[in-house]
């Protein structure tokens, strides 16, 4: 093996925009993130559901026929 070739692994701290701290191995020497699961949505259970039904719906309403249309356009 060559010697040199690969970056020294290390431990590190990774800092995220809230405060959290979280010690894990790197190359780099600090780390700093934006989310984390302390404060990620999904993680904290303030999680937002994004109601979409009546936009299928309207989807559904909008293309009910093309496809007996499209069909009927080939014959």
């Amino acid at each position: 093996m060559k010697k040199d070739l690969h970056p020294e692994y290390k431990r590190t701290m990774a800092s995220c925009a809230c405060g959290n701290t979280l010690e894990v191995g790197s190359t780099r020497d600090e780390i700093k993130v934006e989310i984390c699961s302390k404060c990620h949505p999904f993680f904290t259970g303030k999680q937002k559901l994004v109601d979409t039904a009546g936009r299928i719906d309207r989807f559904k309403k909008k293309y009910a026929g093309f496809d007996a249309a499209a069909a009927a356009k080939k014959k």
